[in-house]
């Protein structure tokens, strides 16, 4: 398979060659998750997927806690069904760990951190606490070590929710945490099946190879887990065996890629160890802060290659290369959609840079 093959079956999966007319429950649920760092981005994400899709029904899953915020793949905030929470978290628990351990090594000091975990559960399962609120109170039982460093370590050694208002559209509150079975109201699944969440992914991904896989959850030695699946494979045009579901959606490499806006973190961009199927060679995926839903990147004939930023005036769009006439028309005609979607409907389109 070659990269444009790669790229337009990567699209028709992830609903950005056609907008899908499906929940946005199940949407979430067929992605595995988004990436949620910026709590507001999924919403842009939903919109440029699903036709229709209006920021109140996300708001809704999340305020009845259908859809839950926390530390899950590569040990990053995504936004995930509640159902799904429940899987992944005991999945990729010893990614997140090991995550702590990374950011934090220097700074643990000589607290048990298995006392810290289990002193800042009961303290998350009280009452949700802000990170502060957490810190100050391991501080007073820990008062010779690093506190913010402790309150890291409950969040990456404790599974937990970042409890809403924050992440609901139209609604402030400060990143607020509590225990993710407290959240969810039911224990973490117990043996939850990495082959079925491998599916998924390559469902919504693939084809992928094993290194992709990886990088996408953040887990290791996953060879062994893949190989005996039974999964029809691939090779690319350098020979790398790609693995994929059997009903996995390989559209024709020259079908019509439409202009499409992307928010911040988008996994498309982030899913894949070679990430040649959507990133022109030595383009990196930029990692903006915010709160999202006002800035991210855009795809040109599914590959990325502009930039976008709302501003008070309307849509800002830099293009990396020079665009042709009829894809600043389909751009505009996009994002003119954008700035619907977002209250900014009376905003201008403008293309600045290359």
């Amino acid at each position: 398979m070659n990269v444009r093959a790669l790229n337009r079956a990567l699209l028709a999966r992830q609903h950005l060659l056609a907008r899908a007319e499906v929940p946005a429950a199940a949407m979430l649920g067929h992605l595995v998750g988004m990436q949620a760092q910026a709590p507001l981005a999924p919403y842009v994400g939903l919109w440029t997927r699903i036709s229709g899709f209006r920021q109140p029904e996300l708001a809704a899953l999340m305020s009845g806690r259908e859809a839950v915020r926390g530390l899950l793949m590569r040990g990053t905030v995504h936004l995930v069904l509640a159902e799904d929470a429940r899987i992944l978290r005991p999945l990729v628990q010893r990614v997140v760990a090991n995550g702590y351990t990374g950011h934090f090594g220097r700074r643990i000091g000589t607290a048990d951190l298995d006392a810290v975990a289990g002193f800042g559960r009961d303290l998350l399962a009280q009452r949700p606490r802000t990170r502060r609120q957490l810190q100050d109170e391991l501080a007073a039982r820990w008062p010779d070590q690093d506190a913010e460093a402790l309150s890291y370590a409950v969040s990456y050694l404790v599974p937990t929710a970042q409890t809403t208002p924050r992440g609901v559209w139209g609604s402030t509150g400060p990143a607020t945490l509590t225990t993710l079975e407290g959240w969810l109201g039911s224990p973490l699944a117990s043996a939850p099946s990495l082959e079925d969440v491998v599916r998924r992914y390559l469902r919504a991904f693939g084809p992928a190879s094993i290194a992709d896989v990886q990088a996408w959850s953040g887990l290791t030695k996953l060879r062994e887990v893949i190989e005996p699946m039974g999964l029809r494979t691939f090779r690319t045009e350098s020979g790398e065996l790609l693995y994929d579901v059997e009903d996995g959606l390989l559209p024709d490499p020259e079908t019509p890629a439409p202009a499409r806006f992307l928010p911040e973190y988008d996994n498309v961009l982030l899913g894949h160890a070679d990430r040649s199927r959507v990133l022109p060679p030595g383009r990196r995926v930029p990692l903006p802060p915010g709160n999202g839903a006002s800035r991210g990147t855009l795809l040109v004939d599914g590959f990325y290659r502009a930039d976008w930023r709302l501003l008070p005036e309307g849509l800002v769009v830099t293009p990396h290369a020079r665009l042709t006439a009829g894809e600043r028309a389909e751009i505009e005609a996009e994002g003119a959609q954008l700035l619907e979607f977002l209250g900014a409907g009376d905003g201008e389109i403008r293309f600045t840079g290359s």
